[in-house]
């Protein structure tokens, strides 16, 4: 029951539904949409942007439902890794979870850095005299503040998130409730001549990068499944978490974007030049209410663009713990703070790497480190996963599943199409910057790094391959995953 006694120097359940509802919504909206609807127009060419945030939450919602049953069977810290440590230990060893960790304390981060970039672009809106170097200096005191705010328990953390997670719905309806005071059918739902044409050569691509950018926004919906040790019965509570922020946000993007486009014309967004290419929620409610009311909302923003930094991290954070436990991750991972219980050096590690995300991120482009969070994301999480839930149906029948996934194996394809999409356009929408190359190269390093590791540990290939230690496979005694503990 979720009153007993928290297990000896282990996580302790205290994340009901509405806390992980809130902690995914923060993690999936904060900043994101603010900085993408002007990327995600110029990928279009037009106000049919409105597309790929639609063709997002589709890919997001069919993916989730992928975490949901996951999540649902094993409850274990880490995520991804426990399902595909479960899945692919018998043919492969420790190498898929492993790289999945290689692959996660890269892409995690890198996620909470485009964050902080966005943080960095509307503080540039009151600020308009804001340097380069200032920029930067504020942007990794703000991830050096996360850090410390996150050197807390758990039940601490969990309010401090439903705060932030109120601020977040404020600063997104207030946007919402803007732009139709003054909104504009005619702008909103003009369109340039062909701009539904499949048959065009701008389509597609302009489809896959407007894809790409949409499930960006809709990242996070997964970042209880990291805590799934954390979360009071969590059978019932991850799966509702992740449908409910998925559906949630979905509502909230297309009124943003719709109501963005029906009050700020769409060239403006597509001007490096124009406050609204950078700042455009400002945009909308400097046009409409006036400079002073732009100035208060452009606040809540920044607050909303930490609060999903917090988010991230405090869930990805938790990643490499249970690799570490389970001795698949360098060992001092598996550390937990001796008051608070958090795992310190996953905290440290990803905090450091977000700073040097943010400072690549400020250095290129935006929509370059978006390509290459998901390039890299993609492989080893996204359609490994969803292979690693069939497998799991095959092999582990008598596995408990108090959620099972709707129309099963429909969202399962669809999801492996669209991360498919992603990646195959990834170059060709980031030219000169080739994101797939540098995902494959950093996915050669990590097998290179395994081999090494595999080695001194004496594993498969190096040893025999191992039995599954455990009934539930979450590297725990085995508990009911519909009851909590």
């Amino acid at each position: 029951m979720s009153g007993s006694p928290p297990p000896p120097g282990g996580f302790v359940r205290r994340i009901g539904l509405f806390q992980a509802t809130a902690i995914n919504m923060s993690q999936m909206c904060g900043i994101g949409p603010f900085v993408t609807i002007p990327l995600m127009v110029a990928a279009f060419g037009g106000p049919q942007a409105v597309l790929g945030f639609v063709a997002g939450a589709v890919l997001a919602l069919c993916d989730g439902l992928v975490w949901a049953e996951l999540g649902a069977s094993l409850p274990g810290s880490g995520g991804s890794y426990v399902y595909l440590r479960q899945a692919f230990r018998y043919r492969t060893g420790r190498l898929m979870p492993f790289l999945f960790v290689w692959t996660a304390m890269l892409f995690i981060p890198l996620v909470m850095s485009t964050g902080v970039v966005g943080f960095v672009q509307y503080l540039g809106y009151l600020a308009p005299g804001l340097g380069r170097t200032a920029g930067d200096l504020i942007g990794l005191g703000v991830i050096a503040l996360v850090v410390v705010l996150l050197w807390r328990g758990i039940e601490h953390i969990a309010r401090i998130t439903t705060v932030m997670w109120a601020v977040m719905i404020a600063s997104v309806l207030l946007v919402i409730a803007a732009a139709a005071t003054h909104f504009s059918p005619h702008l909103a739902f003009t369109y340039p001549a062909g701009a539904f044409d499949p048959t065009s050569g701008h389509f597609w691509p302009g489809f896959a990068a407007g894809l790409t950018i949409g499930v960006y926004d809709y990242l996070g919906y997964n970042t209880t499944a990291y805590m799934g040790a954390e979360v009071r019965e969590p059978g019932r509570t991850l799966p509702r978490s992740i449908v409910f922020s998925i559906l949630g946000i979905m509502a909230i993007y297309l009124l943003l974007q719709i109501g963005t486009l029906g009050v700020v014309d769409w060239h403006r967004m597509t001007d490096p030049h124009d406050i609204a290419s950078t700042s455009v929620a400002s945009a909308v409610l400097e046009e409409t209410w006036g400079r002073g009311a732009a100035d208060a909302v452009t606040v809540l923003i920044l607050v909303t663009a930490f609060a999903s930094v917090f988010a991230g991290l405090l869930g990805g954070s938790r990643v490499p713990y249970d690799a570490a436990r389970d001795r698949v991750f360098f060992r001092p991972y598996e550390k937990l703070h001796p008051r608070h219980r958090f795992p310190v050096l996953g905290l440290a590690t990803m905090g450091a790497i977000t700073a040097v995300g943010f400072l690549i991120g400020r250095h290129t482009d935006l929509a370059t480190l978006i390509q290459l969070l998901t390039t890299v994301m993609v492989i080893v999480q996204a359609l490994a996963q969803i292979v690693a839930l069939t497998v799991l149906r095959r092999r582990r029948p008598d596995l408990p599943r108090p959620y099972r996934m709707w129309l099963y194996p429909v969202p399962s394809a669809v999801a492996f199409a669209g991360w498919c999409v992603i990646y195959g356009y990834a170059d060709r929408n980031s030219p000169g910057r080739h994101p797939v190359e540098w995902s494959l190269a950093w996915l050669a390093l990590g097998c290179a790094a395994f081999l090494v590791w595999a080695r001194r540990e004496r594993v498969w290939p190096f040893g025999p391959k191992e039995a599954d230690p455990d009934a539930d496979g979450t590297g725990a005694p085995a508990v009911n995953a519909g009851a909590g503990t």
